[in-house]
């Protein structure tokens, strides 16, 4: 009887728990702190905190990690892990995405498209930075793209390039877009003035339904070409855009932007949170990708701002440099910081609508980023 009693006893998870697991526990309870009593990011932290969750309880008693064997099937979340390593997830997040964003913002003032350009200059810098630290080539760009502040591009490069790190550049990746109402007024209002804050943007033009509709096709034909490896991501955002913008497939619309996305969401974060293992993420190598990642999304703020105030040397009609600022593609998060802090200095001066221009652009501009990296690396 006592031997039955001490065979359950080693059986059960608590004979495997480790001081890992522990702290790996204590990370999602971080992280559903920020995500609950903050309101940070909730739809994207609370399902990865509960994915580290079911990670760490000891996966051997579980067995909710492993794989099909001798004819046994595998555990739950390898199944919905290989949705994420074979990266099917991503793309149809963008689908959704695709289906909500509207690109009359940016088609009004094509100009803006150059700000979500130089927003992602902060990818570019980090790759440097990262390859100069020890990192291999395709680490580097895994962990550049957070400075994209687009957490399914960051997922899907990792998944391709760096598996082994990507619960790390997840992790960091959502972490830091939880971050943008602190991160970019600290930047913004380091480098523009009181008087730049100020400056009104003339009211956008009309942007006609045909425009519309013909902008995510001539856009996924132009990206498809110049930059193969970007169609999966680019292709199925300018997908959903189409969908959105024909007027004629509501019912389309509201399933790619709705049900697919939010089912999506959430097998993406919780198998994101599950590749959190204890083993995995508790290493000295974390800290160095969550330092890199806030280097990288410091300096893509930094550079679209910088960039407005080099146009504003050669424009007329001036830009106010903190839409620059929301050229990172947190898509709508960024664009509202800018409208806040203009309007603590102006309350009157509404930018939202001219920010939300390099905004969008920035959701393309690190899609595309992520298939540089994917043509020249691979």
């Amino acid at each position: 009887m006592l031997e039955a009693v001490l065979q359950y006893l080693n059986s059960t998870g608590f004979h495997h728990l480790t001081l890992g697991n522990l702290l790996m526990f204590a990370v999602a309870g971080a992280i559903l702190y920020i995500a609950i009593v903050k309101e940070a990011e909730p739809l994207l932290l609370v399902p990865i905190a509960f994915g580290i969750i079911l990670a760490n309880i000891p996966p051997d008693v579980t067995g909710i990690l492993n794989p099909p064997a001798d004819g046994r099937p595998g555990g739950l979340l390898w199944y919905i892990q290989r949705g994420l390593y074979m990266g099917v997830y991503p793309p149809l997040i963008f689908l959704g995405i695709g289906a909500l964003t509207d690109f009359s913002f940016m088609l009004s003032s094509p100009i803006t498209i150059f700000l979500g350009a130089a927003a992602q200059v902060g990818i570019f810098v980090t790759f440097i930075v990262a390859k100069f630290l020890g990192f291999s080539l395709k680490q580097a760009a895994s962990i550049a793209i957070i400075g994209g502040a687009d957490g399914p591009t960051s997922i899907y490069t990792a998944s391709r390039f760096a598996p082994e790190l990507l619960s790390m550049i997840a992790v960091a990746a959502y972490s830091y877009i939880a971050l943008i109402p602190v991160l970019q007024p600290m930047v913004s209002k380091l480098l523009v003035s009181k008087k730049e804050m100020k400056i009104r943007m003339k009211n956008p033009r009309p942007v006609s339904k045909l425009e519309r509709v013909l902008f995510p096709i001539i856009t996924t034909i132009a990206v498809a070409l110049l930059v193969p490896k970007a169609l999966p991501l680019v292709g199925m955002l300018m997908f959903g855009n189409l969908l959105r913008e024909a007027g004629v497939v509501k019912r389309l619309v509201e399933a790619a932007s709705k049900y697919i996305l939010d089912t999506v969401t959430i097998l993406l974060m919780v198998s994101v949170g599950s590749t959190a293992r204890a083993d995995v993420f508790l290493r000295p190598q974390s800290l160095m990708i969550f330092g890199l990642g806030a280097f990288a999304f410091i300096v893509a703020i930094a550079s679209g701002i910088l960039f407005a105030k080099f146009m504003n040397l050669f424009l007329k009609d001036k830009i106010n440099p903190l839409i620059g600022a929301a050229g990172v593609s947190a898509v709508p998060d960024s664009a509202r910081v800018a409208q806040k802090i203009a309007m603590e200095v102006d309350p009157t001066n509404h930018i939202l609508m001219h920010a939300m221009g390099p905004n969008v652009a920035g959701v393309i501009g690190s899609a595309v980023a992520a298939g540089v990296f994917l043509s020249i690396i691979s």
